[in-house]
């Protein structure tokens, strides 16, 4: 039987049909639609440079994603990084969970169930899942700054469900 994620609160305006979750406006986009221009693109640069591009972009939106919702809800440390966790989970993109993380060494390691790459991709035998790595690292940079931390981290994808022997994919975050 499925498990069944709290609802995620979301609020369209009127007048503007802008959606808001929490505290940040937001887009909805069929899952094909989204992979389908993430595949297009990643078929002119290559997966390569495509991931550059995406980890340093990924990497600044959680940095202002962490900082905006740790203010929306008074969160702070861990709980962030959780509640990270959990909105990416609640809006489709995979289900990801948190195995270990130690602020005061910088480091996580996340697993991600039914990714939408993989669904869509399939076992193509690399890593599909590379978009999500600069938003790790950007969320525990941005929990280390919040706490005076001067040590920054780096994220990178150990495997993917899209692999053969692998059901579901893993992440490090580590320090710099």
């Amino acid at each position: 039987m499925a498990k069944i994620a709290p609802q995620l609160p979301i609020e369209v305006d009127s007048e503007t049909g802008v959606w808001t979750s929490d505290a940040l406006p937001m887009l909805y986009v069929p899952r094909h639609f989204f992979v389908n221009n993430h595949r297009g693109i990643e078929d002119v640069l290559g997966a390569d440079a495509y991931a550059e591009i995406l980890y340093k972009a990924g990497y600044t939106s959680a940095w202002h994603w962490c900082e905006k919702e740790a203010q929306c809800h008074g969160l702070e440390g861990v709980a962030v990084f959780e509640h990270y966790m959990k909105r990416l989970s609640q809006r489709g993109w995979g289900l990801f969970n948190i195995q270990a993380i130690d602020l005061d060494t910088g480091t996580a390691t996340v697993t991600l169930q039914h990714s939408c790459f993989v669904y869509v991709y399939g076992k193509v035998g690399r890593k599909v899942d590379y978009m999500f790595t600069g938003w790790f690292a950007g969320a525990m940079d941005q929990i280390l700054h919040a706490r005076g931390s001067q040590l920054r981290t780096v994220a990178e994808q150990v495997y993917s469900g899209s692999q053969e022997g692998h059901d579901h994919g893993l992440f490090t975050v580590k320090p710099l």
